[in-house]
C-alpha cells in the first residue's frame, strides 16, 4: 500500500516542510516591511522593501515552500498534500504572535480554525480533474468559452479593485488587496499547470521551445506573480499577518478551485456526497471569514463568559448563610447614595 511505502513518508515530510516555509515567509516579509522607517512603504505604493534582506528571505522561503509542495505531489496523493497546505495558516499565526507581537483573540482563533477546516473539507470532496497530457489539449481547454468568460471577469474585477476600490478602501478594508491577489492567483495556477505540461514534453524530446503557447504561458505567469507579490505586500504592510494569511488562503483556494472547475471540467461527474461536502466546506469557510474579519478588534475578557466559568464565580447562587450574601432587593435603597445626598441637601435649602 502507498501509506506503507517510503514514498508516502517523503511526500508527507515535503508537505509539512512546505507549510512551515510558506507560513514563515509571511512573517519574514512582514518583519522586513516593518523595518521601512521613514521610507516609502508598500502600503503607499513604494517599493523600498526590495532593499530589505528580510523581505528577500521571506520570498526565498516562499519559493522553497512552493517547490517542496510541488515535489510532494510526486510522492503522496493530492488528497493528503493539498489539505496540509492549510497548516501554513496556523504556522503564520503562531509565529506572528511570537515574533511580531500580534494579538489574535478567541474569535479570530475560532475563525482561523473554521477556515482551515472548511478549506480541508472542500478540497477533500473536490472531484478529480480531466487528464491533460499535451500542450495541444491544454490549448483546446484555454479556448473554451466558459474559461474565456471567467478570465475576462477576473481581469475586469481586478482592474476595478486596483483603480477604483483600492484608492478608496484599500487602507481600511483587508479584502480589497487580498481579492486582487486571489483572483490573479487563479490564473497563475492555470499557467503553472500549462508550463508543467510543457516541461514534461521538453524532457521527452518534443520541440516545446518552438510552441508559442509555452512562451505566452511563461509571460502571463511572470505578470500574474508580479501583481500578486505587489498587492500581497500592500496588504501585509497595512493589516496584521494573522488576519491577512487566513483570508488570503481561503480566497485563493476558492478562486483556484473555481478556475480549475471551469478549465478542467471537474464538476461534471460529482456524486452526492462530494456535492454536500463541497457546500458544507464553503459555508464553513464563510463562517470562519466572518468571525475572523468582523470580530478581530473585539476584546475577549473573562466577563463575557458565563458565571459558572468565570474565575472566582464557580457558584452563581451563593447560600444565604454565607458572609458574602447580597441584601434582598426589598431592603435596598430606592436611590443611590449620591442621589440621596443631593436630595437631602435640597431639602435643607428648602427648610432654610
Amino acid at each position: 500500500p502507498l501509506a506503507m511505502g517510503a514514498g508516502f513518508g517523503a511526500g508527507l515530510a515535503l508537505a509539512l516542510a512546505s507549510s512551515a516555509f510558506i507560513g514563515g515567509s509571511f512573517v519574514l516579509k512582514k518583519k522586513g516591511l516593518l523595518r521601512l522607517r521613514g521610507r516609502a512603504r508598500a502600503g503607499q505604493g513604494g517599493h523600498a522593501y526590495l532593499r530589505e534582506w528580510l523581505w528577500w528571505a521571506g520570498l526565498l522561503c516562499m519559493g522553497v515552500g512552493e517547490a517542496a509542495n510541488f515535489a510532494a505531489y510526486a510522492f503522496a496523493p493530492a488528497t493528503l498534500v493539498t489539505p496540509l497546505g492549510a497548516l501554513s495558516v496556523l504556522v503564520s499565526a503562531i509565529l506572528s504572535s511570537i515574533f511580531l507581537n500580534e494579538q489574535l483573540n478567541v474569535h479570530g482563533k475560532i475563525g482561523c480554525l473554521l477556515s482551515v477546516l472548511g478549506s480541508t473539507v472542500m478540497v477533500i470532496h473536490a472531484p478529480q480533474e480531466e487528464e491533460v497530457s499535451s500542450l495541444d489539449s491544454m490549448a483546446e481547454k484555454l479556448k473554451d468559452p466558459g474559461f474565456i468568460v471567467f478570465a475576462v471577469c477576473v481581469l475586469v474585477s481586478s482592474l476595478l479593485l486596483i483603480f477604483v476600490a483600492g484608492p478608496r478602501y484599500g487602507q481600511s478594508n483587508v479584502l480589497v488587496y487580498v481579492l486582487v491577489c486571489s483572483a490573479i492567483g487563479s490564473l497563475s495556477v492555470s499557467c503553472v499547470k500549462g508550463l508543467g505540461i510543457a516541461l514534461k514534453e521538453l524532457f521527452s524530446g518534443k520541440p516545446v521551445l518552438k510552441e508559442p503557447l509555452a512562451w505566452v504561458l511563461l509571460v502571463c505567469l511572470v505578470i500574474c506573480i508580479s501583481i500578486q507579490i505587489n498587492y500581497l505586500n500592500k496588504a501585509l504592510d497595512i493589516f496584521n499577518t494573522s488576519v491577512v494569511t487566513p483570508i488570503y488562503y481561503v480566497l485563493f483556494t476558492t478562486a483556484v478551485m473555481m478556475c480549475s472547475a471551469i478549465l478542467f471540467k471537474e464538476w461534471q461527474h460529482m456524486v452526492l456526497d462530494n456535492i454536500i461536502g463541497s457546500i458544507s466546506g464553503f459555508l464553513t469557510i464563510v463562517s470562519g471569514i466572518f468571525l475572523l474579519h468582523a470580530f478581530r478588534d473585539v476584546p475577549f475578557t473573562p466577563n463575557l463568559l458565563p458565571l459558572f466559568l468565570q474565575p472566582g464565580r464557580a457558584d452563581p447562587h451563593p447560600p444565604w448563610s454565607s458572609a458574602d450574601r447580597h441584601q434582598s432587593c426589598q431592603h435596598q435603597p430606592l436611590l443611590p447614595s449620591e442621589d440621596k445626598g443631593s436630595l437631602s441637601a435640597e431639602e435643607e435649602e428648602e427648610e432654610k
